[in-house]
């Protein structure tokens, strides 16, 4: 019998338990009333901006991709129609987190980063359901409460990701 060892680093462990700690909320969240179908605050997204924030992006697109694909194995929604919806929306997220990192530091603190990464996510997700999920049902006249209920929950995320980093 043959083991395999995979050598690890600190970083490797860093990921590991940011993302578990980004699954533990999105079980929370799970359990959470929606007011819209499909809308929840986004709590685990608090963790990825803190460890955009900290450990860069790379280290962020790994806890981002692991809370989607582990939690929603966890969840019992791995490759379902809310599966493909979270994944689009992190992605369309984290390339938004992407390019604003370019920008300096400086310019842009959590909340900055927060709402327009929640507006790709709810973005993305609305088209992928307009074109894929329900064509034609006209979806359109929901957008202003999504778009406000990204722009409440970007804010609030962004604030307690901002707080959370000054209090460690």
């Amino acid at each position: 019998m043959t083991v395999s060892v995979i050598d690890t680093t600190i970083q490797d462990h860093r990921i590991a338990k940011m993302a578990a700690l980004a699954i533990s909320l999105m079980w929370i969240e799970a359990a959470l009333p929606s007011p819209l179908p499909g809308v929840k605050p986004g709590l685990a997204n608090i963790v990825t901006l803190v460890v955009l924030r900290r450990q860069g992006l790379r280290a962020a697109v790994w806890v981002s991709l692991l809370r989607v694909a582990a939690g929603s194995m966890l969840l019992g929604r791995f490759l379902t129609p809310g599966f493909v919806l979270s994944l689009c929306g992190a992605s369309a997220s984290l390339l938004v987190l992407a390019l604003l990192s370019w920008l300096p530091k400086r310019w842009l603190g959590s909340i900055g980063l927060s709402v327009p990464a929640a507006f790709a996510h709810i973005a993305v997700q609305l088209w992928l359901v307009s074109v894929w999920l329900m064509p034609g049902l006209g979806l359109w006249p929901l957008v202003p409460g999504f778009a406000l209920f990204a722009w409440l929950g970007g804010i609030v995320n962004g604030m307690v990701a901002e707080r959370l980093m000054r209090e460690n």
